[in-house]
């Protein structure tokens, strides 16, 4: 069994902030705005949609009943330009602050960056998106402490391909033993695990219900009661999910 947790590896959308509701998803309808396509994506379709792993696979798996007598080449064309102008209305978006963190991910994150464990990110959005919901949400500083960053140009496959992760791993210069991941759907605790990597799970509104299968805690965000942290004498009390918890729950996996 390994010495110790010595990383913490981050998932980005619905992870470390809720991206998906209100930002990608606006910014999706605002790029058929912007084509002249009559297309809205509203709560429930998107939810559907998010089961297909990526921007521009979610476009190309819409377009399939949306225009099913274009030939190929011509939707693969349109969504690569719907894809770029959403991703223009996104960072225009996280610039407006629209996109807000989920409950205790900052916390956690300066309190393991301040007690020496190694932090990266593991995600199939681009880098240009990773940087700006730092950037512009004041945390720059903080995304300075990321020992590793792999973004979409980092892996051709989506999650629940693993590549993403081994990507990170080997920038990392560790064993997926030593590591823990945070995810917040099947998709990625599928992708973490098949790397090797103990995942912790935080569910959101659109990933809730999923089978999380082989996670070692499925949370609805790192701000829980006592209950979820197996503290029956305080079932009731509302705390963080702090570093002390994470080792706890890293140590009872299989190594």
């Amino acid at each position: 069994m390994p010495d110790s947790l010595r990383a913490l590896i981050f998932d980005v959308d619905g992870t470390l902030a809720d991206t998906e509701r209100d930002g990608h998803r606006v910014a999706f309808n605002r790029a058929f705005d912007d084509a002249g396509l009559a297309w809205r994506w509203d709560e429930n379709v998107y939810g559907h949609l998010l089961q297909v792993a990526g921007g521009r696979e979610r476009l190309l798996h819409y377009m399939a009943d949306a225009l099913p007598t274009w030939p190929l080449d011509e939707r693969e064309a349109l969504a690569e330009q719907l894809h770029r102008r959403k991703t223009s209305h996104y960072l225009e978006l996280v610039e407006q602050g629209a996109i807000a963190w989920r409950p205790g991910v900052v916390r956690l994150l300066e309190e393991a960056r301040d007690a020496g464990i190694a932090l990266a990110i593991a995600t199939t959005t681009t880098r240009a998106n990773v940087l700006a919901l730092f950037e512009h949400a004041g945390y720059a500083d903080l995304l300075e402490a990321f020992a590793a960053i792999g973004t979409a140009e980092n892996s051709a496959r989506k999650k629940p391909d693993p590549g993403i992760y081994h990507h990170v791993l080997e920038r990392l210069g560790l064993p997926a033993a030593e590591c823990l991941a945070i995810e917040d759907s099947r998709a990625g605790l599928l992708a973490a695990r098949a790397a090797g990597i103990p995942t912790v799970v935080t569910f959101n509104d659109y990933t809730r219900g999923e089978d999380f299968e082989g996670a070692l805690r499925v949370l609805p965000s790192l701000v829980v009661t006592g209950e979820h942290l197996d503290e029956a004498s305080d079932a009731a009390a509302e705390r963080f999910v702090g570093l002390a918890d994470l080792r706890r729950w890293w140590a009872e996996a299989p190594h």
